[in-house]
């Protein structure tokens, strides 16, 4: 959700924050600030604005020069997008500047306690009851912030990253993580902290995992990382695989048009080495169920890997929304394989139903997106895709990767357990490499799906309709068009038509139908759902491989085999959400209401 920055070394602070927190706007948010140590032992410089990052700029004008600073973007959570509400945080002295990703669940008591001691609140938020106990517990030791860090830490409830400065050493920034993601840059004379690697991208590609509970302080001599005690921790570094210009929109005119056509190019570097088989060193004869675990775009990625793991493995599949799957206390044990997918890897809803299943003695297989965060780190395994950044909320090349991702996992089990057979084996992984030109072959002909779309933009609701694989594509092509068009769509199996949801058919509704293939005996059943709806006024647009004349307008795509066919299908969908967004006049890459990562729960 929120974008933290923080900056310490020899440039001027203040482009290297604002550069990030512009790197880091994809992830949501309604209002920013910042904070500058210009004068040592003196109140900060700060400054925060609701609304955009534009509206923080204006005011920045004429900043004063320094070397240090930290620098945030706020999703509302406690108290609404106001400036007050806005981050940094103060103490009473304005010395001690603090912002924060994630909700603290015993701010309410803390702040009666603060109160009590004579402690002044300025806004509505949780983190401000934050950066006042730290306030105190800085002064407890002798100026230490890091020490000060560590002792709040283990009196603060709930999910965070936090980040602190202090006009006193005003070159010191100290940082902390509980189940929410901050990364180090490490540059030359110069070293960042981050919610994201992609806001100081621009500046250096060595990084450093920070582990759960542990505090950070970096300053322009270097870094130094402790868990909670103040035991001097190493942490892992690793080498950013991308650069600025993969964050940077290349020419089109909103980063999800530009992740819809990078689909190729993800999908052929997370087959890359992978053909011949997994580099995992699980033994899965010993499990007797597996569980899928995601929330959102991940969740549908999920579903269309139960049909083809389950066909492949022999091994019942469930798939569950994360948000949902603890707390109905699930049957697990020594047997059960869980395989969370999250793009960021810090998806609160499933790091938290990973780690449940995992106290029951679960193995943890992850799919995710993005090197070093929680969720492959606190994994038995993880199978990485290769996506590259998507700065998009909206998500397209991550959902195409994630199927790619259960694709191989489920041939993975396959093999291991001999249960499919070497020419499926050998056929399936054939249509795999053969996928990245037949996306690009979809991407070649969405131009008249564009122009369609736009006639439909005062539509009042959108029906999709699948069934097989085409059902969870359905719901993806929903989803998409909830979160960028504002409007009403809901995903369907065909079959289900008949039970209900035909009663919200009415003449002129659009029909998005996900045609299975030709010699699939679900061609005739959906055949009929879709004659059923078009009795009753529906207009259907049919994507098919195959020359459906029912139809109102047909979407083609190549032939493939039929569990690959959403990577092939979501396509469409995804450019209608796309020029839909367009249609009615709203923000493409940053939708009201979302954020990219969810990192509370």
């Amino acid at each position: 959700m929120c974008g933290i920055v923080g900056y310490t070394g020899k440039s001027s602070a203040l482009n290297p924050v604002i550069d990030g927190l512009r790197r880091l706007e994809y992830r949501g948010y309604d209002s920013a600030g910042i904070a500058l140590p210009t004068q040592i032992g003196k109140p900060l410089f700060i400054e925060k604005r609701a609304g955009k990052l534009i509206n923080l700029e204006e005011a920045l004008k004429n900043t004063p020069e320094t070397k240090s600073g930290i620098g945030h973007t706020r999703w509302a959570t406690h108290g609404g997008p106001t400036d007050a509400n806005a981050h940094p945080h103060l103490d009473n002295e304005g010395k001690l500047a603090l912002i924060h990703n994630g909700i603290i669940e015993n701010y309410i008591e803390l702040r009666t306690e603060l109160e009590k001691r004579g402690h002044k609140f300025k806004s509505e938020t949780d983190t401000e009851s934050v950066v006042h106990l730290l306030s105190d517990a800085r002064k407890s030791h002798n100026g230490d912030l890091a020490a000060a860090m560590r002792d709040i830490c283990k009196q603060l409830r709930g999910s965070f990253t936090l980040l602190a400065l202090h006009s006193d050493n005003p070159t010191i920034i100290v940082g902390a993580r509980r189940n929410s993601p901050l990364v180090v840059g490490v540059g030359d004379g110069e070293n960042f902290l981050a919610s994201d690697v992609s806001a100081f991208i621009s500046h250096t590609k060595v990084a450093l995992e920070l582990g759960q509970d542990q505090i950070v302080e970096i300053s322009p001599q270097g870094v130094v990382v402790t868990d909670l005690t103040g035991k001097v921790m190493t942490p892992k570094q690793y080498e950013i695989s991308w650069d600025a210009s993969a964050a940077e929109r290349g020419g089109y005119p909103h980063f999800m048009l530009k992740e819809i056509y990078e689909q190729p190019k993800a999908i052929a570097d997370t087959l890359i080495g992978r053909l011949a088989g997994l580099d995992v060193k699980l033994k899965f004869k010993k499990f007797n169920k597996i569980v899928i675990v995601a929330c959102g775009t991940a969740y549908n990625a999920g579903l269309v890997g139960k049909y083809a793991i389950e066909k492949w493995s022999g091994i019942a599949v469930d798939v569950e929304l994360a948000s949902e799957y603890r707390y109905r206390q699930p049957s697990i044990d020594k047997k059960t394989l869980v395989i969370p997918i999250s793009q960021s890897g810090e998806t609160m809803d499933t790091l938290m139903a990973m780690r449940y299943a995992k106290d029951k003695g679960a193995t943890i297989f992850s799919v995710c997106n993005t090197n070093g965060s929680t969720i492959p780190r606190e994994s038995d395994a993880v199978l990485y895709t290769h996506a590259g950044p998507e700065i998009a909320v909206a998500s397209t090349k991550a959902f195409a990767t994630q199927l790619i991702a259960m694709y191989l996992i489920g041939l993975e089990i396959g093999k291991q357990l001999k249960v499919v057979k070497k020419e499926l084996v050998e056929e399936i992984i054939q249509e795999l490499s053969e996928l990245p030109a037949k996306v690009e072959q979809v991407l070649e002909t969405v131009e008249p799906l564009r122009e369609l779309t736009r006639t439909l933009k005062d539509s009042q609701s959108i029906l999709f309709l699948g069934r097989h694989v085409g059902y969870p594509t359905a719901l993806e092509g929903a989803l998409k068009l909830k979160e960028l068009a504002y409007m009403h769509a809901e995903g369907f199996a065909g079959g289900e038509l008949k039970h209900g949801p035909i009663a919200l058919i009415d003449v002129g509704t659009p029909v998005v139908a996900i045609m299975p293939p030709e010699n699939s005996i679900l061609a005739e059943k959906m055949a009929s759902n879709i004659q059923e709806v078009k009795a009753r006024g529906a207009v259907v647009i049919a994507i098919s491989e195959f020359e459906f004349k029912s139809a109102d307008h047909l979407i083609r795509i190549p032939q493939v085999h039929e569990f690959l066919q959403p990577v092939l299908s979501v396509v469409p969908l995804q450019v209608i959400a796309y020029e839909m967004a367009i249609a009615r006049g709203n923000d493409v890459d940053q939708p009201r209401n979302l954020a990219k990562s969810v990192t509370v729960e």
